[in-house]
């Protein structure tokens, strides 16, 4: 049922062409993606940011059977907590304060298709609750209503959180995620994505380069593309884009020498007058013999590998090839260290 939809937004455009990879884990996701694309269950998409949720979800969604009909999205970190029951909703003429006549709410607009619930930790309790009940009845009332609306809609969540340690903490119904949880699908960081980098800069820069009416096609010096894949990417293809754009618009040749990954960094002389700062917190420092003496010989070197790999890549910025430097060793040596204790780190 969908009744006056006018001032509901569609689902922001994306451009899918940057969905881009042949990496094992981008593979993977994706054929992963087109395999639970074809179930008609709701669909939790877990990944930092700048990974491609949204580009993801639409892509769940195109590839459904529910294809023709709508794909509607709520970014729930956006709006104040009061404000996305009425968005959800709906509401009624007279309901509060400014509502002049009835207004449908995404999960109407919805109908028949998809709704996308952006950053869905946002979500406050008391509407978490009337979200269980429409993936459980297909029921709802908007805000001043007594009257239940029939609505068959399918649910793709995306998140950064961990839904799980929200639940344990009372922060997220429990009932609501065992719901939504039919598949979790895990977006790959671009640190993981090996091979993709290159691939994905030359396609922005290949894009910028048209966008500047510019004839040749950028290239990356060796030391650029090295720059480029030993950089650690905490925003990830969002940030990659942004980093190559600007290098291609800077240059003023085809081959793209220097890349510039902290804008905000000045180029001029810090001022002679003292300025206050909060002191920068202590770099982890190694463990001392004391510390290691008292445990088990693999223990010790564990923790010893993983105290040194946390006290490189943290003043590098997590940029890989600086850590390497720092350390000593090459890059395909901390890389490999990086692997073996990226999830303790």
């Amino acid at each position: 049922m969908r009744d006056d939809l006018s001032g509901v937004p569609d689902f922001p455009t994306a451009r899918v062409d940057e969905a881009l990879g042949q990496s094992e884990a981008f593979v993977a996701f994706q054929e992963r993606l087109s395999r639970v694309a074809k179930v008609d269950r709701p669909v939790l998409i877990i990944g930092e940011r700048g990974t491609g949720k949204e580009l993801a979800a639409r892509r769940l969604h195109y590839l459904s059977k529910r294809w023709e009909q709508p794909l509607v999205a709520l970014n729930c970190a956006a709006l104040a907590p009061t404000l996305i029951e009425s968005e959800l909703f709906g509401y009624e003429a007279g309901a509060f304060t400014g509502a002049a006549q009835r207004r449908a709410g995404r999960f109407e607009t919805a109908d028949g298709g998809t709704l996308f619930l952006d950053e869905m930790a946002s979500i406050p309790l008391e509407v978490q609750e009337k979200i269980l009940r429409v993936v459980e009845y297909g029921a709802f009332e908007r805000v001043g209503s007594a009257q239940s609306v029939q609505v068959d809609v399918r649910i793709v969540g995306a998140t950064n959180a961990d839904l799980a340690t929200l639940s344990a903490d009372g922060r997220f119904k429990r009932d609501l995620l065992d719901r939504l949880s039919f598949e979790v699908l895990f977006l790959p960081p671009l640190r993981e994505r090996e091979g993709d980098i290159p691939l994905l800069a030359s396609h922005f820069a290949a894009r910028m380069a048209f966008e500047l009416g510019r004839a040749e096609v950028p290239q990356f010096s060796a030391d650029a593309l090295a720059a480029l894949e030993g950089h650690g990417w905490p925003g990830n293809v969002r940030e990659l884009k942004n980093v190559v754009e600007r290098a291609v618009y800077r240059s003023d040749s085809a081959l793209i020498g220097e890349i510039e990954f902290d804008p905000f960094r000045s180029p001029f002389r810090a001022s002679a007058l003292p300025v206050t700062q909060a002191p920068e917190p202590d770099a982890p420092q190694a463990p001392s013999p004391e510390d290691l003496a008292d445990k088990p010989f693999a223990e010790a070197v564990r923790d010893l590998e993983m105290r040194l790999l946390r006290s490189a890549l943290e003043p590098a910025k997590y940029n890989q090839r600086k850590a390497a430097e720092i350390l000593g060793l090459s890059y395909h040596q901390l890389r490999r260290l990086y692997r073996k204790y990226r999830d303790s780190i």
